[in-house]
């Protein structure tokens, strides 16, 4: 299964940004990630079409597994 670490941010429009990073360490922490994400936002190292990132909303990892159904040849 696949597994991507997503930042969400909110920018000075108000709307939100994702920062994705692939196959995050199975041993991260939340408190680890808040403090990157703190950093981001501290050091305005990202500027998104709707202006700077402002503010952290939330961290999650998302995970995707794909289940095949069946293969058709065409």
């Amino acid at each position: 299964m696949q597994e991507t670490l997503r930042m969400v941010f909110r920018n000075q429009e108000g709307r939100l940004v994702s920062i994705n990073l692939p196959d995050p360490n199975p041993e991260l922490t939340a408190l680890e990630v808040e403090t990157v994400m703190d950093s981001i936002v501290t050091r305005n190292v990202f500027m998104t079409t709707g202006g700077n990132i402002e503010a952290k909303v939330r961290a999650e990892v998302v995970s995707r597994g794909v289940n095949v159904l069946g293969e058709f040849n065409g």
